[in-house]
């Protein structure tokens, strides 16, 4: 019996990649994917007795925004070592597919770093029977511009260079537009090598929407989830980029602040506050805490304030949403799903954000959060 245990406990510590007759789904059947990301769990400690279990059993599969991987791979760590009748399988294989994996019933929940759109709620009927797929935003993350040049420590761009960086439009670390936000930086004659996402990313999409509310001039795309502009280096998900950035004398590129890590130095975004603004989870919850709820009914999708110029507030964040049916999950999986999504949004959920380069949800947008996972069906 003590071998059976531990067999069972050391399987729901890793990031499960398994599939089979015996998974459950909440709106349909089969695995999907395969995985993604890395783990920066090991920071974090379970408050054991905060998790209510009830009556979770079984395996849930999710999959979606890689945004959040590091953040899902601690909260499962924690979660499945006081639930250890569950096993959670997160791939991360990136927003775009973990939404069409939720509307296609192959999943319990998405993570999405964008809301979803019209069409991907009318699919969601099909599978969530009486009901619809919501946005429950539950981690919010600075997207970091990292980048790779050596002897510039304390870069700091707006979003005007930005935005002509990724565009093409500036293509080397000496050009005058960097020396003028920069005066005393030694900034070398070298080609910048921007990286962006290959795969339809949610980090893409907030990275653009920021673009285009603050740089429409030098950003002239729609945005969206898939990278429009031509030119530069692309790589599969934000493990991906970092891992391209790294390598790449003179890289550039666009990623959760969990990812920038080893070496890369992060932007300063000058938005017009009193001091240009890093990348950090504190100045990630600052913009988060002025954002507007859009949605409807139980739905509580968000709208940001991209143009802040509030001293601290870092505008280039995204939230991260955990899409579910608010009616007709399937019984099978809807004690583990409620059970885990309540433990995400509580307290100590919630405050292992910080410790990992992650934002919390501010007390007045994760509350209604709360009451809304109570009444899932």
């Amino acid at each position: 019996m003590k071998l059976q245990r531990m067999n069972r406990r050391a399987l729901s510590l890793g990031a499960l990649a398994v599939s089979g007759a015996l998974a459950l789904t909440a709106c349909g059947s089969d695995d999907n994917g395969s995985s993604s990301g890395s783990s920066s769990s090991s920071s974090a400690t379970a408050a054991a007795g905060s998790i209510k279990c009830d009556d979770a059993k079984g395996q849930l599969l999710a999959d979606g925004s890689s945004a959040q991987k590091n953040a899902i791979d601690a909260w499962v760590k924690n979660f499945t070592q006081a639930c250890n009748g569950v096993q959670v399988n997160y791939k991360g294989s990136g927003s775009g597919a973990g939404v069409t994996a939720f509307t296609q019933g192959q999943i319990a929940f998405a993570g999405s770093d964008s809301a979803l759109k019209d069409d991907a709620v009318a699919a969601s009927k099909s599978v969530c029977s009486g009901g619809q797929g919501i946005d429950l935003p539950m981690v919010a993350g600075p997207i970091a511009v990292a980048y790779n040049v050596e002897g510039v420590d304390n870069l700091v761009l707006d979003a005007s260079t930005i935005a002509k960086i990724f565009n093409g439009k500036i293509t080397n670390w000496n050009d005058e537009a960097i020396k003028k936000l920069n005066p005393t930086a030694k900034l070398p004659d070298q080609k910048i090598q921007p990286y962006h996402r290959s795969d339809e990313s949610g980090t893409t999409d907030n990275f653009t929407k920021y673009l285009i509310a603050t740089a429409k001039t030098d950003w002239p795309y729609s945005g969206g989830k898939a990278w429009q502009a031509k030119g530069g280096q692309s790589a599969a998900g934000s493990s991906g980029v970092a891992q391209g950035v790294k390598s790449t004398p003179g890289a550039i590129g666009y990623m959760e602040l969990s990812y920038a890590k080893d070496g890369l130095g992060t932007v300063a975004v000058n938005t017009g506050a009193a001091a240009p603004v890093k990348a950090s989870s504190d100045g990630a919850t600052k913009a988060v805490a002025a954002a507007q709820v859009v949605g409807t009914g139980s739905d509580l999708s968000l709208k940001l304030d991209y143009n802040t110029k509030a001293d601290g507030a870092y505008p280039l964040t995204l939230v991260t949403y955990e899409i579910v049916c608010d009616k007709g999950n399937k019984a099978a999986t809807l004690p583990a799903t409620k059970a885990f999504l309540r433990y995400i949004a509580s307290t100590d959920g919630q405050g292992i954000l910080s410790g990992i380069d992650y934002a919390p949800i501010p007390d007045a947008i994760i509350s209604k959060v709360r009451t809304t996972i109570e009444g899932l069906s």
